[in-house]
This record gives structure tokens, sequence and C-alpha cells, in this order.
């Protein structure tokens, strides 16, 4: 029976290759040649998109929606395709007048991250199974969301070039139009404004949410939208926010991870006795101080500190952090991040992950200063990866064999002439609208909790803007919305901050 499946395949593959050689001839046969090819190799095409209804209850409340899931072009400077970007829509249905109401543009970073994170965690209609804490259970997949913010506003993901179902289309494409700070919020600009103007969003209040390296984007799009767009906003979530181009190099960078180390070390519950009966944000506050006001100032003075008062700094620190005195001084008051990871429970023979340090994980040996992977990145993929391409090629119905890219190639990534932390302070102050809020994360090791305070607080120098800035912190990481307790609660903070940061009807844009 195989041998005569096989001589059929012969014959069939013998029969193909005639084809082929007769297209070569043929005009017509080549066309079809092409045609057929073209239908089975991988690619997306570059204007698409299909829709479905949906209700989830929010709040106690029905909400009714439709979703559009679809790609959208990024055109070039003569008007030709280069690439296409792949978004998904949600609209609240029972609306009389969509052009008042809130509009949400959601980005993540990386740079290289698709929009699945806050999509399928935070905000949308869907959330993630996953237990109380955040940790993946089965089967995976997605279960509607009762806290999402679909009540309060419309929210559309979208994902960058060569993230998710996103691509460069046109071979001849220069990489670095996309892949740099600049470029990225450039090319995005503009594909906002052709989707805001597709949709008749124009009217509607805007907000923009990125996390992470997201920040960095949409802190940087607030300027470039109305530089370049003449789109002005209403709002600006940072959550989990990177530097933003604010330097804070050298002891600065270094002082700024105490009050981490603190909140870890209190979750872990290895700090002393007295601190750990502690409520956590009653502490904080404490070592927040400390960092500013003693660390920071001993650590100025180098080599040169006398030796009384950097054992008294480093005893105070080593409190705070759970680790021991030695091992401080032999860091001069300086223990990077990277080593705290490994440290703080090496004697339990664990590690403690970098974006969220309540989650564990195991080196093949105690010893040295780098963790053999970060524990919590790869719990997160065991949970993404099947729900968001089960609900998207399944649930809503988007058919194409491209991977759906949690992480996409977008290297080398130009980060040059990083100012978005500038652009968006000069969109605040162009902008008499515009406000901005912070969410982070007390545990998590990548973009910390205080450095983002630090971002705050240097944004704006002359303080003329702090009544528009806002900080809202969680006992979780670096996605804080992934423990249900704080899933609602930054929820709540982000329904309050756009309700908030919506004027009153003819309410004017004026200092």
């Amino acid at each position: 029976m195989k041998s005569m499946l096989a001589l059929v395949l012969l014959a069939v593959s013998a029969a193909v290759f005639a084809q082929d050689a007769d297209a070569d001839k043929s005009p017509a046969l080549g066309k079809e040649r092409a045609a057929d090819l073209q239908a089975s190799e991988r690619f997306i095409k570059a204007d698409t998109r299909v829709s479905k209804t949906a209700t989830v209850t929010i709040k106690g409340k029905a909400v009714p929606y439709k979703v559009t899931a679809g790609t959208q072009p990024v055109w070039d400077k003569d008007g030709k395709v280069s690439a296409t970007l792949f978004y998904t829509y949600y609209q609240r249905t029972d609306v009389a007048d969509k052009g008042k109401r809130p509009l949400v543009l959601s980005f993540n970073g990386g740079p290289g991250s698709a929009s699945v994170w806050m999509h399928v965690a935070y905000t949308g209609p869907k959330a993630l199974n996953l237990d109380a804490e955040g940790y993946p259970t089965q089967p995976y997949g997605v279960h509607d969301n009762p806290h999402s913010i679909l009540d309060v506003a419309d929210i559309v993901f979208i994902d960058p070039v060569n993230t998710g179902f996103s691509r460069v289309l046109d071979g001849k494409s220069d990489r670095a139009r996309f892949f740099g700070v600049n470029a990225d919020i450039a090319y995005l600009a503009e594909w906002v404004s052709t989707f805001v103007s597709r949709e008749g969003r124009w009217t509607s209040p805007k907000y923009l949410i990125g996390e992470s390296y997201g920040t960095s984007r949409v802190a940087g799009l607030a300027l470039e939208l109305q530089n370049a767009q003449w789109m002005y906003l209403n709002g600006v979530v940072l959550v989990s926010p990177t530097e933003l181009g604010i330097k804070r190099d050298g002891i600065v960078a270094d002082a700024l991870a105490l009050p981490y180390f603190a909140a870890t070390a209190w979750y872990q519950k290895v700090l002393p006795a007295d601190l750990q009966a502690r409520d956590l944000k009653d502490l904080l506050p404490e070592v927040e101080a400390f960092t500013v006001d003693e660390l920071l100032p001993a650590t100025a003075r180098g080599g040169f500190i006398d030796p009384q008062a950097k054992a008294r700094i480093a005893a105070k620190f080593a409190r705070y952090a759970g680790l021991s005195e030695e091992y401080v001084v032999r860091s001069n008051l300086s223990v990077p991040v990277e080593s705290f990871w490994k440290e703080l429970l090496r004697k339990q023979g664990k590690t403690v992950g970098r974006l969220d340090s309540r989650y564990l994980g195991i080196d093949r040996s105690d010893a040295g200063d780098k963790v053999d992977y970060n524990a919590e990145l790869t719990s997160w993929l065991h949970s993404f990866t099947p729900a968001i391409n089960q609900y998207l090629r399944v649930e809503l119905g988007y058919k194409t064999d491209i991977k759906y890219n949690l992480f996409g190639d977008v290297h080398p990534w130009d980060f040059k002439n990083e100012k978005t932390g500038e652009n968006l302070r000069l969109a605040m102050a162009a902008n008499p609208y515009l406000k901005v809020m912070i969410q982070s994360g007390y545990y998590d090791g990548a973009c910390t909790y205080f450095d983002a305070k630090y971002t705050m607080w240097q944004l704006d120098p002359s303080g003329k803007m702090k009544d528009r800035l806002r900080f809202e912190g969680y006992r979780s990481g670096h996605m804080m919305y992934l423990r249900s307790e704080d899933l609602a609660k930054a929820n709540d903070d982000l329904r309050d901050f756009i309700r908030q940061a919506t004027p009153a009807p003819n309410a004017p844009a004026k200092y």
C-alpha cells in the first residue's frame, strides 16, 4: 500500500514539474502558477477586518459591544503600502453619539512586544484564565472580564510592525523607518490619525495607554500627534514606565532600587520581625525617605565617606533590603538589581523574578550573581500564547497562517535621541486638557515603582503641572493586573482617571 502511494505521489510530482516547465513557456500558465504560489505562501493582507458582537457584564451591568479584528496599512511617503498593522477594536454599541465617547489607544512595549498583555489581561472585555495571584491555570484561554473599562471607553489594541500579526510588506522598506524610538513614534502617529479618521472618532476624548517600553512610545506620541497630526489628547497612562529619556545615571540609578528591594523582601518574608510586622504601604515611605535623604548623600561621597557613616548606612540598607550587612558593604552601598534577584533567597535555593519578584525560580547552581532564567516571564508565556491564538483565530474568526509574534524581530532598535519624557512635558504644557497617570507594581524589578516616581518628579521640574500628574501603586509586579485584586483596582483607577480627564461640556482649554 505504501509503495502504491509513493508511486502516485511520484506521478503527481512529475506532473507538477511538467506544468512548471510549461509555465515558463506559457504566459497564461505562468500567471496561474504565480496565483498558486501566492495562495500557499504565508502573507497577510494590508487591509482586512472581521467583526462580531457580544455582551459583557461590567460592574454588574450588561455592556453590549462590537469587536473588530483587522489590519490597516502603513504607507510610505509616495503613498505605497509598506507595512500593515494588526489591531483589535472594541466599541460599545448602545451609545447614541460615539463622537462624545472616550477612545483609548493601547500599546505594549518591548520594543518588539505585541499588544496581547493588556488586551487579554487588563482593560479589554476578555481576561486570561489565571489564579488569583496571576499564575497559569489550565485549561488555557480567556473569560469575560468584569473589570474592563469598556463601560466608559472604547478601546483599540495596536500591534506595531513585526509584533502580533503586523508585518513589513515591502521587502525593500528600510528597517530604520520602523525600528527606533522616533521612527516608531512617527509612523504610528500617522497610522493612529488614519484609524481615527476611518472610524469617525475625531471629536472623541482620546487617551493613550502604554506599558513598559510602550510608555516611551505613548509619551512621544502625545507630542507627535499634536505637532504632526494636529490631534490633541485628554490623557496619557504610563503603566510600569521606562526612564523616558530622563537621566539618572550612577549612584542615582543604584539608589532608586532600594524601595523595590524592601517591597520584595517584605513579600518574601525575609525582613527583620519588626519591619515584617508592618503593612507594606506603611513601610515604603520610610524606605523612600532614607533613600533620598540618607543613602544618596552617602553614596555621593564614594570612597571618601566616613567609615562609621558607611557602616551605619550599610546597616540600614541591609535591614530594609533583607540582605546581610557584609554583602551591602562589599557592594559599596550599591547593590546591582540583577544580583539582588539571586542573592535575596540564596540560602533557600531560590531566585526571584525580574518583572515580578513574587515569582520564584530555581537555578542549576546557587552560586554566582546571575539567575538562569526569568521565572515570571516563562510563567506568563505559558498562559498568554495559547489564549491569544485561540481567541483571535477561533473565537473572533480571524484567519491567517501568519504566526502571532508575542515578541517580534525589531532589532537593531535605534535608541538615540530619546527625549520622550521631555516631549510629554511639552505636550502637556501646550495642551491644558492633557493629564498623566502612572501605574506601577511594587514588586517590579525591571521598571521599579520608585524609579517611576522619580520619573514623575522630574517630568515637570517647574512643578507647574504637578496637579495634572498622578501616581498609583499596586501589590504586584510589572503587569500588576495579573493579580485579581489589582486587576479590579487598576481598572477602577483608569475609569476614574478617564472620567476626571474628560472635561465638562464647553469647558475651555486654557490656563
